[in-house]
């Protein structure tokens, strides 16, 4: 296990290379646990592999003050764990559930026993996301999403997908946009 929590932990390391993260973004994370054990999608999940994920991604919180959203599965319609401040800060309508591995799946139950002061919210516009398994995080990304390709594409089995938004270019022919 510990070599896939370096592995996470160095590919969080290079996506907060190309897309600086701080206390103003938002990561989603969807992750599959089942799928990292090379599992069908919410059969197998695993506290195991949930524990060694939520210690990188906290290390990652920690050392860029980045929220953290994790997305539930189906069975709670994809409801995000996050911190209270998270929360209040960002405007965040809060639902009544508490994550566990049927129904939230195995990532989002660690992160509620996890996180100082958990709560969970109905939906998100994260600045950038993970998506671990073939979760389906598209819907709590800020359009306009656009794939990163890292280093790696799979964490144990599973397929992984990065992604980081920006603005939507606005105008028509004549419109200029700021140099980057």
């Amino acid at each position: 296990m510990t070599t896939m929590k370096t592995e996470l932990l160095d590919l969080l390391t290079e996506l907060h290379e190309r897309f600086p993260l701080d206390e103003e973004k938002i990561l989603v994370i969807g992750c599959s646990a089942s799928e990292v054990l090379g599992k069908t999608i919410g059969k197998a999940g695993s506290i195991d592999v949930a524990a060694e994920f939520i210690d990188a991604f906290l290390s990652l919180r920690d050392r860029t003050g980045v929220h953290l959203a994790f997305q539930g599965c189906e069975h709670i319609n994809r409801a995000l764990t996050v911190e209270r401040r998270t929360q209040k800060q960002f405007g965040l309508t809060e639902v009544t559930v508490v994550p566990i591995r049927a129904a939230g799946g195995a990532m989002s139950e660690k992160a509620y026993e996890h996180l100082d002061t958990p709560c969970v919210v109905e939906s998100i516009q994260a600045d950038a996301g993970i998506d671990i398994g073939s979760t389906l995080i598209g819907m709590h990304l800020k359009p306009v999403a656009i794939p990163v390709r890292l280093s790696s594409k799979q964490l144990g089995e599973a397929y992984v997908t990065f992604a980081i938004t920006r603005p939507k270019l606005i105008g028509g022919p004549r419109a200029h946009y700021p140099a980057k």
